[in-house]
C-alpha cells in the first residue's frame, strides 16, 4: 500500500548562525536537539580578509570551528559547515545566509549577538530587509550588557577601570571580605605586581595539546587566503574545545597563578611565556566562560595555593579590564575606529612585519608574536605600543597590525586597547594619560638591552637608544595638549630644567631616527 505523502505539512526550519568567535558548546542553544533546527558555521573569505591575519589565527579558528561542529553532530544537532573551499561558498556571510535559507526552506534565522560592531551592523541591517523573522540572541558570556559600562558612569565626568572594577568586585562577591570590604583590606595589588625575572622560578612547562593541521592549512593556502607570521600548522598549540581550554586553565591555575603576580610585567628573551596563562584565545572565541576562570583563581587563593596579590591581578584583568574595555567599545563605535588625538600619520616600518630591527626589544616583541601570535600587555603596550606611540605611527594601520597579528584579538577588546590605552588616541577617553617611557622601564622590566646595538643610557649619537630622544621629543612636541595633565607633570618639570640645546639636541637625534625608521 502506497502513502501519499505530498500533502504532508515539513516542519517549519530555523537556521542558526554560530560565527568563529562564538565556540561555546555549553550555549543554551545546544540543551536539546531539535530535527527542524540546523546550525551553521562558515569560513568565509569576508573574515579573512578584512584585515590580514596571523596565519595560526586563521587555522586556530577554522580548526575550533570544525571541532566545535563535530561536538555538535556527535550530540545529535543538525550542522551544516560551509568549508573555505566549499564550491557553493559565495565568501560573504549574508550572500551565505541567503543561500541556505533558499536551500533549507527556512522559515526563521537565528544569531548570536555579534561582538564586533561590523558584523553585529551587518547582521542587524540584513536582517531589517530579510522576508523572514531574524532574531539574535545573547551569547551568554560577559557579566555586563553591552550598555551597562555606559550605564554605571551616567552622570560621571570621567569613566574610570578602577570605579568599576570595584563595582563588579562588590556585585559579583568576587574577592569580597563582605559586600562592601575586599580581602585583604585593599582592592587593588598591582603595585607589588612588578617584578623583574631573572631566571628564577622557571617558568611552569609547556603542557598544551599540540596538533597537526597540515592538510587544513594547505586547504586555506590553496584557497588564496593571505596570511602573515608562521602558521605552526604542524605543532598547532592552542585550545580547539573546551576540555582542552579547561585542561590549560587548570595547568595555569596549578603551575603559575603563585608566580603569575609578580612577574606579569617581567620580559625576557629566555622565556615568551613567563607565567602567562595564555587564556585570552579560549575566552574570546567562548570555549570558556569569564566566570568559571575567575572562580577558579579565587578558590586557588582561598585553599591557600596561590597569594591574594596574585589573585587579584589575574582576576582585575578578566572581571575588570576585559569587561571595561568591551563597554568602552560599544559606546563609541563607529567613530572610536577613526579617533587620532595626536594627528599621527606615519606608516607602520617594514619590520612590523619581519621583526627585522636592531632594536632588541622591538626585534623580540615582534619576531615573538610573529612566531606564536601572542605577546603579553607589557609587551604589547609599552614595548610595541611606547615606540608606534613615540614615533607617530598612524593609529588606525596600528590597530589593524594588532586586529591581524595576535590569536585573541578581535575589536571589541583590541581596539580600546590600541587607539586608547596604547596610543591615547582617543584623547583619554580610555586611559588618564599616555603610557610612553624611555629605555630605563624596559631595561627595568626586562633584559632585553643587554647586547642590543643600541645604548640605554645614551640620549643622543650613533649608539644612543631610539626611545630616549623620541621620548624627550614627544613630550617637547605636545606640550600643548599634555603639559596640564596632572599625571605627567614630572616630565614638564624635567623638561623645564634642560636648556635650549639640549632640546635642541634630542629633537635632531628624534628627527634622525624618524627619517631611517626603516633601517634603525
Amino acid at each position: 500500500m502506497k502513502h501519499n505523502t505530498a500533502h504532508v505539512p515539513q516542519p517549519n526550519k530555523t537556521i542558526r548562525l554560530i560565527l568563529g568567535d562564538q565556540l561555546n558548546p555549553q550555549h543554551r542553544w545546544f540543551s536539546e536537539v531539535n530535527e527542524a533546527i540546523i546550525y551553521v558555521l562558515m569560513e568565509v573569505r569576508q573574515e579573512t580578509d578584512y584585515v590580514l591575519h596571523h596565519a595560526q589565527k586563521i587555522l586556530a579558528i577554522f580548526a575550533a570551528m570544525r571541532d566545535l561542529a563535530r561536538q555538535l553532530r556527535e550530540a545529535g544537532h543538525l550542522v551544516h559547515y560551509l568549508t573555505i573551499d566549499d564550491p557553493d561558498n559565495l565568501q560573504s556571510i549574508p550572500a551565505n545566509i541567503d543561500a541556505l535559507i533558499s536551500q533549507h526552506q527556512a522559515t526563521v534565522f537565528e544569531y548570536q549577538a555579534p561582538d564586533e560592531w561590523r558584523l553585529d551592523q551587518q547582521l542587524y541591517e540584513y536582517g531589517r530587509r530579510s522576508d523572514i523573522p531574524w532574531i539574535m540572541v545573547d551569547t551568554d558570556h560577559f557579566y555586563t550588557t553591552r550598555n551597562e559600562v555606559a550605564d554605571i558612569f551616567t552622570g560621571r565626568k570621567q569613566w574610570l577601570m578602577e570605579f568599576f572594577y570595584r563595582q563588579m568586585r562588590m556585585t559579583h562577591l568576587v574577592l569580597m571580605k563582605d559586600t562592601k570590604e575586599p580581602l585583604g583590606g585593599q582592592w587593588n595589588y598591582d603595585h607589588d605586581n612588578r617584578k623583574p625575572w631573572r631566571g628564577t622560578p622557571p617558568e611552569p612547562q609547556d603542557t598544551r595539546t599540540l596538533h597537526d593541521h597540515s592538510d587544513l592549512w594547505q586547504t586555506i593556502v590553496d584557497a588564496g587566503v593571505k596570511s602573515f607570521g608562521n602558521p605552526q600548522a604542524k605543532q598547532l598549540a592552542w585550545p580547539l574545545n573546551r576540555q582542552e581550554a579547561l585542561q590549560q586553565l587548570d595547568a595555569f591555575i596549578d603551575n603559575a597563578l603563585p608566580q603569575f603576580g609578580d612577574f606579569q610585567d617581567a620580559m625576557s628573551v629566555k622565556s615568551w611565556r613567563l607565567f602567562h596563562s595564555l587564556l585570552s584565545f579560549a575566552l574570546n572565541v567562548k570555549m570558556l566562560n569569564p566566570r568559571e576562570v575567575v572562580a577558579k583563581a579565587e578558590a586557588a587563593y582561598h585553599s591557600g595555593c596561590a597569594p591574594l596579590a596574585a589573585t587579584e591581578g589575574f582576576i582585575r584583568q578578566i572581571l575588570g579590564w576585559r569587561e571595561y574595555v568591551r563597554g568602552v567599545y560599544w559606546a563609541n563605535m563607529p567613530e572610536y575606529t577613526e579617533k587620532n588625538f595626536f594627528h599621527h600619520s606615519r606608516r607602520l616600518p617594514q619590520w612590523f612585519w619581519n621583526g627585522k630591527t636592531r632594536m632588541n626589544c622591538l626585534s623580540h616583541a615582534i619576531t615573538q608574536s610573529l612566531e606564536h601570535a601572542h605577546a603579553h600587555h607589557i609587551q604589547r603596550l609599552m614595548v610595541i605600543g611606547n615606540f608606534a606611540l613615540l614615533a607617530g605611527l598612524d593609529p588606525a594601520e596600528l590597530h589593524h597590525w594588532y586586529l591581524g597579528i595576535y590569536i585573541d584579538a578581535f575589536e571589541w577588546v583590541e581596539l580600546p586597547n590600541t587607539a586608547g590605552m596604547s596610543q591615547f588616541a582617543d584623547g583619554g577617553i580610555l586611559a588618564t594619560k599616555p603610557y610612553v617611557s624611555s629605555a630605563a622601564y624596559i631595561d627595568r622590566m626586562s633584559d632585553y638591552c643587554k647586547g642590543c646595538r643600541y645604548d640605554k643610557k645614551l640620549r643622543v649619537g650613533e649608539n644612543a637608544c631610539p626611545f630616549n630622544a623620541l621620548y624627550w621629543d614627544f613630550f617637547q612636541r605636545n606640550t600643548d595638549t599634555l603639559s596640564k595633565n596632572p599625571r605627567i607633570g614630572m616630565a614638564y618639570r624635567q623638561l623645564e630644567k634642560m636648556d635650549t640645546a639640549t632640546i635642541a639636541e634630542f629633537q635632531k637625534q628624534a628627527k634622525f631616527t624618524l627619517e631611517n625608521i626603516d633601517i634603525l
